[in-house]
């Protein structure tokens, strides 16, 4: 009678434990998927960071010197474009990522379009928007464009750093003022201290503080960490393409 019980009950369990097993297999590829997701998604934001912070060098910088004012209106198509996407749920967070980028480009219209012939005024025209990030991110509101932003900030900061560091803002000055056929011993000069013993110390630790202040944050899971990262690491990549360009004048 136990023995036939037994079967009895081993003939009932069996399916329920299939069921189980599939549900927890599916549950578990669900998680799997729901992972691989969201590590691309870092991954894309970390992208699209480092694209937005290349771009004024490709667009902008061009642009703002023959048509300032152009460059200036397209702060508000920006920033349209980032609302419009923000009120969309399942681009809310590309919307983010576009307003920080709306702060860059109007600092930069601003300063390279009237005010590039004076450095001193680079750093605090580029950190206008800082008090309203800071705010921001005080009231946990749009923390991916602001982090953004705020790493944008750093990078300018830290190459601006290092041309006063090497004593490069007379150089500035002077391509500011000059037409382009006449840069050539400029850049020559300019060349000569970035390649002296100081110049190239400065820039390995500048180099270093940049990729360690970048890479950390990508040990984080939240979406504005690798917004930041791409935007300091970025800065990285725009600096070299300025110091090839200049190479090869």
């Amino acid at each position: 009678m136990s023995s036939s019980f037994s079967l009895w009950s081993q003939a009932l369990l069996i399916p329920t434990l299939n069921t189980l097993t599939l549900e927890g297999s599916a549950s578990l590829q669900s998680s799997i998927h729901a992972q691989a997701q969201l590590a691309r998604h870092r991954w894309l934001m970390f992208l699209g960071s480092g694209f937005l912070v290349t771009v004024p060098v490709f667009l902008q910088a061009p642009l703002v010197r023959l048509y300032p004012w152009l460059s200036l209106a397209m702060t508000l198509g920006w920033w349209l474009l980032g609302m419009g996407l923000r009120s969309r749920p399942r681009l809310a967070t590309w919307g983010d990522l576009m307003i920080g980028f709306t702060w860059t480009w109007l600092a930069g219209s601003l300063y390279w379009g009237w005010l590039r012939w004076e450095p001193l005024l680079h750093l605090p025209v580029e950190s206008a928007a800082l008090p309203i990030a800071i705010l921001g991110l005080i009231k946990g509101r749009e923390k991916i464009g602001h982090w953004f932003y705020i790493g944008s900030l750093l990078g300018t900061a830290t190459t601006d750093a290092y041309f006063y560091l090497v004593k490069l803002i007379p150089h500035w000055r002077q391509l500011m003022q000059l037409e382009p056929d006449l840069m050539r011993p400029v850049f020559q000069d300019a060349l000569t201290l970035m390649q002296t013993s100081w110049g190239q110390g400065c820039a390995i630790v500048l180099l270093l503080m940049l990729m360690v202040v970048g890479v950390l944050p990508l040990r984080s899971k939240p979406l504005h960490a690798w917004a930041f990262s791409g935007a300091v690491l970025s800065t990285i990549l725009v600096d070299g393409l300025f110091w090839f360009g200049a190479a090869h004048y």
